[in-house]
């Protein structure tokens, strides 16, 4: 069997941030059911962990097998490596291999502008307006393209845990023409838009300072030890889930501020409720996305990649 295998480049190339976000908001509005998500499974290695994620889409199954070694980056490695084995729903034939670590950031990026697109019409926003992303990664990057091209930035201010790493995100965004700057924690009192994309494990800035009118996303990280926004906001705002059964178990920006029995009692929205007209926010809030990552994602994602590639007929091996 000669598999072929979609690399980084290439996998970038067939999904722009436009083409992520309208595969996964079709897969949403056709019928796929993030609450049938298998859970993701952990396995310890000495250098770090496996980590492994099934699903089965309309048309596809696959995986992702990805590696977590948090000692890479001062090594020069890449901290999250992995790929993604896609194959055929009804015989089980493999089809492809795609670099799973270029789709976690596709995906991931394309989710998160998913939920912003749909709480900003809520708002009757035509764009983002001024956003604050905290965060430099280059998730946090993927994050600040995706949301340019998909709903339009007027202005960025980038908080980054080391300033230096935060005024070259910054700068590499004003060169590209956008109004951008580094700033701190406390720019999220004048911003429309905010974006966590850390791994932090205490609160980023103080929930009061932000705006009644305000979107949140806390995309960072996963895990009941995580904390990228504080139990106050979470406690105002109106909350939208990528899906309740990974939220109760990972979301650890909702798990202090009620109890995952409280939050299942109280109801939470989803992704799926937004996307498809069942979210209706109270007038006055906050509106909060928070997002862990999740299975299904990743295969709307990699069966999209796979029908461009096939299309195109090109090889990318």
């Amino acid at each position: 069997m000669n598999l072929p295998y979609i690399n980084a480049t290439a996998l970038a190339a067939l999904l722009p941030p436009a083409v992520a976000v309208s595969a996964l908001e079709d897969a949403l509005r056709g019928g796929q059911d993030p609450e049938l998500d298998s859970p993701r499974l952990f396995a310890p290695l000495s250098a770090g962990e496996f980590l492994l994620m099934p699903a089965e889409s309309a048309k596809y199954a696959g995986i992702k097998v990805a590696t977590v070694a948090p000692g890479n980056p001062a090594n020069g490695h890449p901290k999250i490596q992995g790929t993604y084995l896609l194959l055929d729903r009804e015989a089980l034939t493999p089809l492809a291999a795609l670099d799973g670590a270029e789709l976690t950031l596709i995906r991931t990026s394309a989710v998160t502008t998913l939920a912003l697109k749909h709480l900003l019409a809520l708002r009757g926003s035509p764009s983002a307006g001024t956003v604050v992303v905290f965060g430099s990664s280059l998730q946090a990057d993927r994050h600040i393209a995706a949301l340019h091209e998909v709903c339009g930035v007027d202005s960025l201010i980038v908080v980054g845990r080391r300033a230096e790493a935060a005024q070259a995100l910054a700068h590499k965004w004003s060169g590209r023409g956008l109004a951008a700057r580094a700033g701190e924690a406390a720019d999220v009192a004048g911003a429309d838009v905010v974006v966590c994309a850390t791994s932090s494990s205490v609160p980023l800035f103080d929930g009061a300072l932000v705006a009644d009118h305000a979107v949140v996303a806390a995309i960072g990280a996963h895990g009941l030890d995580a904390r990228e926004i504080d139990p106050s906001l979470a406690l105002r705002a109106d909350v939208v889930v990528e899906g309740r059964g990974s939220a109760l178990r990972e979301a650890g920006d909702l798990i202090p501020a009620r109890s995952a029995r409280q939050w299942q009692e109280r109801g939470l929205a989803t992704l799926s409720d937004l996307v498809n007209g069942h979210f209706a926010p109270e007038p006055g809030r906050p509106l909060l996305y928070t997002g862990v990552g999740m299975s299904w994602e990743d295969i709307v994602s990699a069966g999209k990649a796979f029908e461009l590639f096939a299309a195109a007929g090109t090889s990318v091996n």
